[in-house]
């Protein structure tokens, strides 16, 4: 058998043929392609401006949601602590906060306790409070009073736990237990907790890494976010936007299972992602959310006027700096909706919507709405 030799040979674009002796040789020729220093200056200057447009964004999202998944994992873990000290028959009986730390450190791992005359050895120096106004000093929190509890004759403990959250805590004296009941709410039974996510990391502010659980003020401050007499006499604690770092939806079956528990007190429960109920978990009960009459006083507050109602209104101009912190948790640009205290039934809650020129109260707003903002309200 002969075997047959095969020469393959391709010709490539723009070639040129040179002869050399048998074989034939093909030269590719290329023509040169390239960016002027203009050029790569200009596309440099458009990259740098909008990573300086959208990183900023793009950061505050990232930690918002951040400060918000770890404030949700943490009081999970503090109320599993606190319900086995319960089962166990070790939350109640102790006259002062050392003693309930000390058993509640073989619940959950703390790392270093301080007592209320070292707090800032264990916590921040400083805390903001409301935005805008001076940060409160931290080693004057000595009391179960400073953290709003005036009832409580007990005095504060400052504790770092294992997972980086640092806290402050008083024990409540009249604490009672429940060791045959599973549902029993240890945590808000037997303590005020302040506590801050980010450890003594930046920004160490009320809403953000700061969150609190029976804190009725800090030092005499209450934490409204907008002078009270400006806005009918509510005291707006929190602003918080769906998700990210705000507030999450209910099922249907975590909802009803809320309701029949008591622990939150709405009429109804939506058959799907219900965001009012949602709301209402994350402001403690309805009677923390804000009636027809008082988001009226908030909608003559933002457009700087006396005499608006319930009804629809347009030809407004909004104070977006007195609207800032709305506009700022609202998913929408431009505008936001918030929700109020009044349902309506399974599928409706009420609500009012603001924009750059036109506000109105509403009835007819699904409770799967995810665009709508929690505005809690505090005494």
């Amino acid at each position: 058998m002969h075997s047959k030799k095969y020469r393959f040979s391709a010709k490539l674009p723009k070639t040129k043929e040179v002869n050399n002796k048998k074989d034939s040789i093909f030269i590719t020729t290329y023509s040169k392609i390239a960016f002027t220093l203009a050029e790569v200056l200009i596309t440099l200057a458009v990259i740098g401006v909008v990573a300086a447009i959208t990183i900023p964004s793009l950061v505050k999202n990232y930690n918002e949601k951040a400060w918000g998944t770890a404030q949700d994992v943490f009081t999970k873990r503090l109320e599993v602590a606190t319900r086995q000290m319960n089962t166990e028959e070790k939350l109640a009986g102790y006259s002062n906060t050392m003693d309930f730390v000390n058993e509640l450190k073989k619940y959950i791992k703390i790392t270093r306790v301080c007592d209320n005359s070292n707090i800032t050895k264990c916590f921040n120096k400083e805390v903001i409070w409301n935005e805008g106004e001076d940060p409160i000093d931290m080693s004057t929190i000595r009391n179960a009073a400073s953290l709003g509890q005036d009832d409580w004759d007990t005095d504060t403990v400052a504790v770092q736990f294992a997972n980086g959250v640092n806290a402050i805590i008083a024990y409540n004296p009249n604490t009672t237990q429940e060791p045959f009941n599973n549902q029993f709410s240890a945590t808000s039974n037997s303590m005020a907790i302040l506590y801050d996510v980010s450890g003594n990391k930046n920004p160490n502010t009320n809403g953000k890494d700061i969150g609190k659980i029976n804190v009725e003020n800090l030092a005499g401050v209450t934490g409204c976010m907008i002078d009270p007499d400006l806005v009918g006499g509510m005291c707006i604690s929190q602003i918080l936007g769906p998700q990210n770092g705000g507030y999450s939806p209910m099922t249907y079956a975590e909802c009803t299972e809320a309701k029949d528990k008591g622990e939150i007190d709405v009429q109804y429960c939506y058959n799907g992602n219900d965001y009012f109920a949602g709301a209402v978990k994350a402001c403690g009960g309805i009677s923390n959310m804000p009636t027809e009459s008082q988001l009226t006083a908030l909608a003559n507050y933002v457009y700087n006027r006396a005499d608006l109602t319930s009804s629809n209104t347009s030809g407004l101009t909004l104070d977006t700096t007195k609207a800032s912190q709305f506009l700022s948790a609202s998913p929408d640009s431009g505008w936001f909706y918030v929700w109020s205290a009044q349902e309506y039934n399974q599928f409706f809650a009420y609500y009012r919507y603001f924009s750059s020129t036109t506000t109105y109260w509403h009835d007819v707003n699904g409770r799967s709405n995810s665009s709508r903002l929690a505005v809690c309200l505090g005494d």
